[in-house]
């Protein structure tokens, strides 16, 4: 019944700092932005590589979300990598911290953890 994961929706609290960093950072293509007057609020669809979506969504200040510890609820949104050493690489160059390197005890491949902006949880996870 369930083919994917068609989109992923975000809520950030400056706009302008969340689109930077998913688009110029992360690398993600714009498909769409738009402004939605009546809410004033931004939505910016963004695209990855295996054409799922990243839907980033302002609204005038939002709730904070608790990460640490951690609520229930969605726990963390991870993203394949070719090269998790390669990815941090690029990380650290935009003075993004990362958690150290854990290996997955059940399939033996390394992962490792960063945040956006606003602290939500973002893994790498090596194919």
């Amino acid at each position: 019944m369930l083919l994917g994961i068609h989109h992923v929706a975000i809520i950030c609290s400056d706009y302008e700092k969340s689109k930077h960093f998913y688009v110029t950072i992360l690398g993600l293509s714009v498909l769409a932005e738009h402004y939605r007057e009546a809410r004033n609020s931004y939505k910016l669809d963004l695209q990855l590589g295996d054409k799922s979506q990243i839907e980033l969504f302002s609204f005038d200040t939002p709730p904070k979300r608790p990460s640490y510890p951690e609520a229930c609820g969605l726990r963390h949104l991870a993203f394949r990598v070719a090269s998790i050493e390669t990815a941090i690489e690029h990380l650290h160059s935009h003075h993004i911290t990362v958690e150290p390197v854990r290996i997955d005890e059940y399939t033996g491949r390394k992962f490792t953890f960063f945040s956006d902006p606003d602290g939500l949880p973002l893994e790498l996870y090596e194919l």
